[in-house]
């Protein structure tokens, strides 16, 4: 039996043990690891379509491209207050393989610590020793020769990496200019390379690991290194272009049964069900909207949408939390070459495809690498930080609320003592990628980009009320695009993510400034360099960014935690237990970003294929145990 069938009859005819809902980055790992096992049977419903062939996905070099077409389900926030009314794009991947697809292919971990703060908050056994075995089975390590890392840091500990895993990860061959000047400016603002930065601490300055094919030069993601050289298994069934409406849910003494899946494909209405467990695989926005088109989650967002209550829980969709994201552009040394230049220079690109085809080289291979991650104590007093989290506690405590909750206590701790976690993420590379600043015909840029990673902000993603107006009224569908409201700088934490981002700016503005990096910049253009020192504070008569990281922060597109997982039912105010079963149903889980109850320091990927291999591996112990 061919996987991808033609005939949508056919697949909703098979006898399914499984259903995976989303062919992304953690649904096609769920799916494929289950085929390993002949008795499984596992239905892929995937919105999107096969895109094996895009360059726009396949090309390193060609990041971004995707971004706002059809492979991008195009969401966008609502508008936010904390951003003087701005809405912001979501992109998410709506093709087979998700936004692992879509993404800028960096290749990281968190700090041991962001792990084991999952397990305070009730998610046993998934603390830093027990994900590790998870990453490394993910991951398959192509080391950097002794050359190239004296040539570009690209130092790694073997013993914290896979080696036989599907997803491909290895260093670049070829970086921007800039690259060669970014440890040596670190290291003279105190910042050490780290050597391991796989190794539970990705504090300091280090070279990026991308998730790149080496001897290809390609994108490696789920559809083409979990699935696709699984494809042709008889027991693992993918359908694309299917759109899940809802979840079959059926009533018995006591509990809900998940049972199946409601989908669209090309225009009609199908029905598909299961013998055993339906996955749910969405991601962070869609697998909260799915929960609650299919009736759970918040009474209140349910009836407005004209929804059946099944199962009240007011946790789905709430704890959204997201990375902050600023860039500052400086203009650069005219001679430097740039991959901007290859959207503006057809010669130029025709030039850089030709090297890449020929001998998988160039320009088209490059991606941004020069990374750090620092504690906020780096660039701060002690005593700013026990100032500014003492106000959260005073502020939250005169709000009538009866002590702070676990999640907050986390993150105060993180202010309070000196934990040596990264806290911002400093990344270098040049081109303009700024959405606000137009870059000027003949002129070089590059960009310092500032992320917020233990943001206080926390918002929500919920379903729309339902459309109401004579005959066209209708209940919310799956059409109707989510009200996502991450509330960005809103409320006591908001105001001390603005805090801690508008610092950012000041020890980011610093590293460019700093030699050997300063060399090839020739001035700040956004925000502009003040003329003179009527934009400083006449206290230290430093520059203010606050205004302009109001007007600036987007989205680093990392959304979590909007289907929790922790505590040990609904009434704890979460989503999922530990082993990712949806509280309140049976026979449904959770695999996906949106599980993770508390946001981490690194760019999500490495995560997602973690949680997703650790999520194939319960779904299978269970399985095989049931009866026993």
């Amino acid at each position: 039996m061919g996987s991808l069938p033609s005939d949508v009859d056919n697949f909703c005819s098979i006898n399914f043990t499984h259903l995976v809902i989303g062919g992304g980055t953690a649904g096609l790992v769920v799916a494929t690891r289950l085929a390993e096992n002949e008795d499984i049977t596992v239905g892929v419903l995937e919105a999107g379509h096969a895109a094996y062939d895009h360059p726009g996905i396949n090309v390193p070099g060609r990041f971004g491209e995707t971004l706002g077409t059809e492979h991008d389900w195009q969401f966008a926030t609502v508008p936010q207050l904390g951003l003087n009314g701005r809405s912001l794009p979501w992109p998410r991947g709506r093709v087979l393989g998700g936004t692992s697809a879509l993404n800028y292919m960096t290749w990281n971990r968190a700090c041991k610590e962001d792990y084991d703060a999952w397990e305070d908050l009730g998610a046993k056994g998934w603390g830093w020793q027990d994900m590790l075995p998870f990453f490394m089975k993910s991951e398959r390590l192509h080391e950097s020769s002794l050359e190239h890392q004296l040539a570009n840091q690209s130092y790694f500990d073997a013993k914290f990496h896979g080696k036989e895993g599907p997803i491909h990860t290895t260093y670049s061959t070829q970086y921007g200019a800039s690259h060669q000047f970014w440890h040596k400016t670190l290291h003279s603002l105190g910042v050490e390379t780290n050597r391991s930065h796989f190794g539970g601490s990705n504090v300091g300055a280090w070279t990026s690991l991308t998730s790149v094919e080496p001897e290809r030069r390609e994108r490696s993601y789920s559809a083409t290194a979990y699935y696709r050289p699984n494809a042709s298994r008889a027991n693992l069934i993918v359908l694309t272009g299917a759109t899940v409406q809802r979840l079959l849910l059926e009533s018995h003494p006591g509990e809900w049964i998940a049972k199946g899946a409601i989908f669209s494909y090309q225009g009609n209405d199908y029905s598909v069900k299961v013998q055993g467990e339906v996955i749910v695989c969405g991601g962070s926005v869609s697998s909260p909207q799915l929960l609650e088109l299919s009736g759970i989650g918040n009474p209140e967002v349910l009836e407005a949408a004209g929804i059946e209550v099944k199962v009240n829980n007011p946790a789905v969709g709430e704890n959204l939390q997201e990375h902050m994201m600023t860039m500052m552009i400086f203009e650069t040394d005219p001679s430097i070459v740039t991959v901007e230049e290859l959207r503006t220079d057809p010669e130029l690109a025709k030039a850089a495809d030709l090297e890449y085809m020929t001998s998988r080289s160039g320009l088209r291979t490059a991606i941004p690498s020069s990374v750090a991650y620092l504690p906020f104590s780096h660039y701060l007093d002690s005593s700013d930080l026990a100032r500014i989290g003492s106000s959260f506690t005073s502020a939250a405590s005169k709000s009538g609320k009866s002590g702070l909750s676990k999640r907050e206590e986390i993150l105060i701790r993180r202010f309070t003592h000196d934990q040596n976690l990264g806290q911002i993420e400093f990344n270098f590379d040049l081109s303009n990628y700024s959405p606000y600043y137009r870059s000027e015909p003949g002129k070089k840029y590059a960009t310092m980009l500032q992320m917020l990673q233990y943001p206080f902000s926390t918002g929500s993603i919920h379903i729309p009320p339902r459309k109401e107006g004579g005959s066209s009224s209708r209940a919310t569908s799956v059409e109707d695009k989510p009200l996502i409201d991450p509330k960005y700088y809103e409320g006591e934490g908001g105001k001390v993510d603005f805090q801690m981002m508008a610092a950012a700016q000041k020890f980011a503005d610093r590293i460019v400034k700093t030699k050997p990096l300063a060399d090839i910049i020739v001035r700040r253009v956004w925000p502009p360099q003040p003329a003179s020192s009527d934009n400083l504070t006449e206290e230290k008569k430093e520059e203010d960014f606050s205004t302009w990281v109001r007007d600036n922060t987007v989205t680093d597109w990392h959304p979590v935690g909007t289907c929790a997982m922790g505590g040990e039912g609904i009434e704890d105010g979460f989503v999922v237990d530990e082993r990712l079963r949806v509280y309140g149903v049976k026979g449904l889980r959770v695999v996906d970003a949106s599980v993770m109850p508390l946001q981490i320091s690194a760019h999500l990927q490495a995560t997602v294929y973690a949680i997703g291999e650790k999520g194939a591996s319960m779904i299978r112990e269970d399985w095989e145990a049931r009866g026993v």
